[in-house]
């Protein structure tokens, strides 16, 4: 008979220094690599206090930044509400870089310790390497470079040309921020290592791009436009854009060279961003699997004792809790909920499926190999095709998931639309699948056209869907910092799909517009 597998005690009690940390990080290390087959980025782990985490929170989660009034509102937010405990911090903050950089807080307990290592150091981390979204977006390997040399960049824009002045681009270019992505991959690996040395290059390059174009606009009331065609005109202007931000750095007339520069840099950081907001569920669903998984075997080996299985329990407990439906703390589905959830029931479709999980998933049930189902799908779905592929009626069930429709055009009010059978199960996957498609779910406002025969003035369209417009006050606002960068008078459409418009948005630069 083979003996248990075992393993020495990686700790007792709550107290821990950094030979502790190794020995854990060495433990999990182990179990992830050979036992769940990861694939990873090195770590590196950081202790740092509570006050560094805040800190951290309020700079959105990097650990270079430039500096922005917003991050000190939010610091000093997150700080009041801590400090009264009204509210708990995360026991980590993951960096998707290579080395991939974890943040450990010092408070934690030695078991909250090897439960974040788990979770951030080889679940966060393995999903940031594997999935196709982070791979066609980010540029883990230069990103902290790059972090790095925008914030010298503009602490040298503030020195140069007054802080005012650039905190009022960073302003403008911050409320631009979720329209300054492209959406579509090109064929061009993201390289962020020599942006610092095409800095020069590109700015040269751009301005004579610049001036190539608006050198046939009038400058005199006596000097004409030459007769261009709205295919034209909009073909040299690069039309139509939805990334709003790459077309004020390309094309706005008055705006000077160190102000593109700065839209850029917001510009990737957004780019950077742009996969975690299609992945929030996949990504903490991954990472909270797996610090099950490897908490669960440490236990089973004895690395970890009763006790702190219990302790990592209880925080497991809270992270996964799903407040119902007519519950004051409801506020929608938990994404740490629903990942893990679909993680486990995935697992059970490949291990012990049912005849139902065998129509439903012919592909998967009965495969046998859990962990190489798991992997392939977290380098290849996002939350949307995730949902809308691999949620499974049982699951459904479960967690006691229905479908309402409120339309106040409808006077029956509220009406369930789909219930608990081979079509609402369907429906039900659909639309919450629906709720983390970016298509759906953001506006889709893209610049249609430039006047440049007349005002120069920018003209944009929202295709409204679902009869949802813009919020009126937010519109204007977010307008009115596109007017002052682009300098010229800005008009949003909204129309819906037949092209009818709905409602115009013309906002006018302010007389101390920033690319003045």
């Amino acid at each position: 008979m083979m003996a248990k597998a075992s393993m020495e005690r990686l700790f007792e009690g709550a107290d821990w220094d950094f030979a502790t940390i190794q020995r854990i990080h060495d433990a999990c290390e182990r179990i992830a690599i050979d036992e769940l087959g990861l694939n990873v980025y090195p770590n590196q782990i950081e202790i740092i206090t509570a006050e560094q985490m805040l800190d951290v929170y309020s700079s959105i989660g990097m650990p270079l930044f430039y500096k922005h009034w917003s991050f000190g509102k939010h610091f000093a937010h997150h700080e009041a509400f801590y400090r009264k405990g009204l509210r708990g911090l995360a026991y980590e903050i993951v960096i998707n870089s290579s080395p991939c950089i974890s943040y450990l807080m010092e408070e934690n307990t030695a078991t909250m310790q090897a439960l974040v290592v788990a979770h951030a150091a080889f679940g966060h981390n393995h999903f940031f390497k594997n999935n196709y979204l982070f791979k066609l977006w980010t540029d883990a390997e230069g990103i902290l470079d790059y972090l790095n040399f925008a914030k010298g960049y503009i602490a040298r824009c503030e020195e140069r040309y007054g802080h005012a002045a650039v905190e009022r681009t960073l302003d403008a270019a911050h409320a631009l921020m979720s329209h300054g992505v492209h959406r579509y991959a090109g064929k061009k690996t993201p390289d962020l290592r020599d942006e610092e040395k095409r800095e020069r290059e590109r700015r040269e390059y751009d301005e004579r791009i610049f001036n190539d174009l608006w050198r046939t606009v009038p400058v005199a009331k006596d000097k004409k436009m030459p007769d261009l065609d709205l295919q034209h005109r909009r073909s040299l202007a690069g039309l139509p854009q939805e990334n709003i931000l790459y077309f004020l750095e390309k094309m706005a007339p008055r705006m000077k060279p160190w102000q593109r520069e700065i839209l850029r840099i917001v510009r990737h950081v957004a780019q950077y961003f742009y996969p975690q907001s299609q992945t929030k569920v996949m990504n903490e669903g991954t990472a909270t699997y797996v610090h099950y998984r490897i908490m669960t075997r440490l236990h089973e080996l004895g690395g970890i004792g009763d006790g702190d299985f219990l302790e990592f329990l209880k925080s497991h407990t809270n992270v996964v809790f799903q407040p119902a439906f007519n519950d004051p703390r409801y506020s929608g589905l938990n994404p740490y909920a629903i990942g893990f959830a679909m993680m486990q029931d995935i697992e059970r479709i490949v291990t012990k499926p049912k005849e139902e999980d065998r129509q439903w998933f012919p592909d998967i049930a009965g495969t046998g190999d859990t962990m190489a189902v798991l992997r392939d799908l977290w380098a290849n779905y996002r939350d949307e095709s995730f949902v809308s592929q691999f949620l499974s009626p049982h699951l459904m069930r479960k967690m006691r998931m229905f479908h309402l429709t409120d339309d106040p055009e409808e006077e029956e009010g509220l009406l369930v639309a789909a219930i608990h059978d081979e079509r609402g199960y369907k429906r039900i996957r659909r639309e919450l699948a629906r709720q983390y498609d970016v298509g759906w779910i953001d506006p889709h406002i893209e610049i249609v056209d430039v006047d440049l025969a007349g005002d120069r003035r920018l003209m944009l369209k929202h295709t409204v869907l679902n009869g949802g417009l813009l919020e009126d006050v937010d519109a204007k606002r977010v307008l009115q910092h596109l007017a002052d960068l682009w300098s010229y008078d800005v008009l949003l459409q909204e129309v819906d799909r037949s092209g009818l418009v709905l409602r115009d948005h013309l906002v006018h630069p302010r007389p101390s517009a920033i690319a003045a």
